[in-house]
């Protein structure tokens, strides 16, 4: 399994990164829920929200900012 990694931008967001350090998007804390915004990059560098390899997974919910519930979640995407 792939080992995501959480970088804290601030005490609502933490950066979703592959061990490589590509960002794949944010984990958002919405009132109480945490939720994955997924983040693509267009060949310009353009971000593009709700884009890149973990579009489908956007909006998915989890109970708190834990590296490996993260990791279990929304690795196996990456490998499909």
């Amino acid at each position: 399994m792939i080992e995501l990694h959480l970088v804290p931008v601030n005490a609502d967001v933490h950066g979703v990164h592959t061990p490589a350090g590509a960002h794949l998007g944010n984990l958002k804390r919405v009132g109480a829920v945490w939720k994955f915004k997924a983040v693509g990059y267009e060949d310009s560098s353009g971000v593009v929200p709700g884009g890149g390899p973990l579009t489908e997974q956007h909006n998915m919910q989890f109970e708190a900012p834990d590296a490996q519930a993260v990791s279990a979640r929304l690795a196996p995407f990456l490998l499909a």
